[in-house]
This record gives structure tokens, sequence and C-alpha cells, in this order.
């Protein structure tokens, strides 16, 4: 039973700022040196984190989760292998603190420079998904901000044995451990205490998960929100699409994992592609074990698709569910994107030049891809080495959000006695 600890913001929230200036101090070596203990401490602890899962996915079975969330939920060896890796790659990473943006000098001989520096103390709150508290610790890390991450009750097994496992490796790295902070248990009143900014600790929020808790975090908190919303991304085969590509594409964006926010939840066909692009790809689709429910043109080609519903089209299913309509070229994908997209990921498959560059141009997404699967919207794929979220806002950072993109800048000066007039 969880018992509310009023006061827990307010000396975790001083230890937290604390352990910012700490880490922002150090040099990259020393950071780097940090993220190999971390993700050495993690490999050490794999037995009990992936014991600690097994009790997570048990509940959430008892408890009637869907198959989309318990793949979410699961780890095995080769997906905490995975994580692990994870720290390692974002250790590989350049390190982005002091790093230069750009330098220039004034007529009256200033030389001014926008350096890189930590945001400061970042709130994580996340649901489902465990490996998301090592990526977001570890890009903290490497970015040098001090981190709280909040996990849901249904992962508080993994997360926290991860957590640990993850403090450990700073205690071996001679770093605070409060560089990496979790709240006493997944009381929700500590969600609370992160929107409000933990006294003052918290300089960003990034919620990871569904659509309440997003709404709610961006409603209610009094820190800026990196936010990320619905994955509802789209493939658009156009008319001078390769067949055997699109079908390839359309399969792997939707079916290599379904309930991951960079699956494909709608398919557009181009009506120059016609008959036998659609059937072939709804052919695909089925065989592969997907449910494809069609426009009435889609349903005119392949009689044997269910029906889609408008809401469908406005719907991220995170399952083997895939909505299709026929559109009218590349305006036609453009317009049903714009009035049904999150600003995610979107995908064009064609061999005409002219038509990517025009759908890479004007859709409004933060990944835009051509000829490859919406499945590399990812910050691992970017080369990030792992990644925070996709942010889906225009505001600081949008798409995938590694290391870079948790560092702010501030404004070097140098003078050699200038005075203005």
């Amino acid at each position: 039973m969880s018992k509310y600890q009023p006061g827990w913001a307010s000396r975790a929230g001083a230890d937290l700022r604390a352990a910012a200036r700490t880490l922002a101090d150090t040099s990259a070596d020393r950071r780097t040196a940090a993220l190999t203990a971390m993700a050495d401490a993690l490999a050490a602890a794999s037995k009990n984190v992936l014991a600690a899962n097994t009790d997570d996915v048990a509940r959430a079975q008892s408890n009637g989760t869907s198959g989309a969330m318990l793949d979410r939920l699961r780890l095995d060896p080769q997906r905490l292998d995975g994580i692990v890796e994870g720290i390692r790659a974002v250790a590989r990473h350049p390190d982005p603190i002091g790093r230069e943006i750009m330098r220039w000098t004034r007529p009256n001989g200033l030389v001014m420079a926008q350096v890189r520096v930590p945001i400061g103390a970042i709130g994580v709150i996340f649901e489902s998904r465990p490996n998301v508290a090592a990526d977001a610790a570890a890009l903290c890390v490497r970015s040098g901000n001090a981190v709280v991450l909040r996990g849901g009750s249904d992962a508080a097994s993994s997360v926290g044995a991860i957590i640990a496992a993850l403090r450990n490796g700073l205690r071996e790295a001679g770093l605070p451990q409060a560089i990496i902070t979790t709240p006493p248990d997944t009381d929700r009143a500590y969600v609370g205490d992160m929107l409000a900014g933990m006294d003052g600790a918290l300089d960003l929020v990034i919620p990871r998960g569904g659509k309440a808790l997003v709404k709610r975090v961006q409603e209610e908190a009094r820190v800026p929100v990196l936010g990320h919303l619905d994955g509802l991304c789209h493939v658009y085969v156009d008319g001078a699409a390769n067949a055997e590509m699109a079908e390839r594409l359309v399969v792997n964006s939707k079916m290599r994992r379904t309930g991951v926010c960079n699956a494909a939840e709608c398919v557009l066909i181009d009506r120059q592609a016609g008959e036998a692009m659609v059937t072939r790809l709804v052919s695909a689709l089925q065989a592969a074990g997907c449910e494809v429910r069609g426009d009435s043109s889609v349903q005119a080609f392949a009689p044997s698709v269910t029906p889609a519903s408008l809401q469908d089209f406005d719907t991220e299913y995170l399952d083997a569910i895939v909505s299709m309509a026929v559109v009218d070229g590349v305006e036609g994908a453009l317009a049903h994107i714009a009035r049904h997209g999150s600003g995610h990921t979107e995908a064009i498959i064609t061999g005409d030049e002219t038509a990517a560059h025009t759908f890479l141009a004007r859709v409004d997404a933060g990944v835009v891809m051509h000829n490859a699967s919406t499945g590399f919207s990812d910050g691992g794929e970017f080369g990030f080495g792992a990644e925070i979220g996709i942010a889906t806002g225009r505001i600081h950072a949008r798409g995938p959000v590694g290391a870079d993109q948790l560092t702010s800048w501030k404004y070097q000066v140098s003078g050699t006695g200038q005075v203005r007039t």
C-alpha cells in the first residue's frame, strides 16, 4: 500500500538541483565513463530485471491487458541486451555540452558564439515501456541533465529494477545517485508534484504514454512540456511506386511491431496505381495477419476488407489493424494527412522525384520519409543512440529527441574592451 509523502518534492528537488549542477560541471569523458558504468551495472543486474519484468507481465495479463500493451511491457534477454547496447551507443555519441552551434564576428570586433548547455533537470512521466527508463536516463546523463523518472504502475517492478541498476552505475562512477531520481512509489500524487515543478527544481517535463497522460501533463504542468502525441503514421503509395517495394515497405511499416508509435496506421494509395496495387497490398497485409479497413474505393477493388468508418482514419490502433483509402495523387494524400495526421511520421513510396519532393516539402510532420519504412523513425536509427520520444510539436525539438535535443544554449561574447555608444 502506497502512502504519499508530502515533503518528497521539496527534499528530492533540492537534491536533484544539486546533482544537476554537479553533472553539468563534469567533463565529457567523465559523463562517458558514467554511461559505461550504467550499462555495465544494468547488464550485471539482468536476472533481477527480467525476474521483475516477469512479475509485471503476469500482473498485466491477470488484469486483461491487451496484446499490444503486453508487447510494450515485456522484456526478454534479447530486448534487455538491446537496452544495454542502447546505453553504450549513447556513450559513444558525441557529447553535446560545450559544442559550438555557430560563431560570428560583429563589425565592432565582438566575437559571438552560440554554445550548447544542459537544460538542467528534466522530469519524464511514462507508461508501460520499461526501456524508457534506461533510454531517458542515458540521454540525460549524456546531455548533462539530472532526471526524475516516474513510470506507470504496470511496469513498476521492471522500472524499479532498472533504475536501481543505473544508480549503482552512477555510484561506481563517483557521481551523485540523485542524478537519476524517482518517486517513492507510483502514487499519482507524485505526478502532481512533478507537474508543479518540484518546488522549482524541474525545467522541463516530457510525457511518454497514451492520450490521457499527455493531456493531463499538457493541461496541468506549470513547467514547459515537450509533448509526444499520437503516432498516427501514413504510408502513401504513389502511382509511380515500384509494386514490389511498396508491398515490402507497407508490410514492414505496419507489421514489424504493431504496438509502437512509428507503426503505420493508414495506407493511402494513388488512384492511378489502380486495382492491381490495392489488391496486392490488401493481400500482403492480410497474409501477414493484419485486418484491413478500407474506404468505398478499396472495398470495390477488394471486397474482403472491412468497411472503414470515419473514426478509423483518426485511430492509432497499435495493433494488427490498418485503415486504407484511395486518394487522387500527392495532393489527395496531402489533404488526407492534413485532416487526420498527428505530425509524427509520414512516408511516400514513389519513383517520381517530383512527387517525392512535393511530399517531403509540404507534409507537416516531424519525420517525412521517401522509399523507406516508417519503422526507421527512431532515435537509435537516426544515430542518436536512443531517444526519449518523438516530439510532434514545433517548439524547441521535433522528431526523435536525443541528447542534442535535450540541450539549450547560451551566447558567449568575447571582446577587446569595446564599449557601446
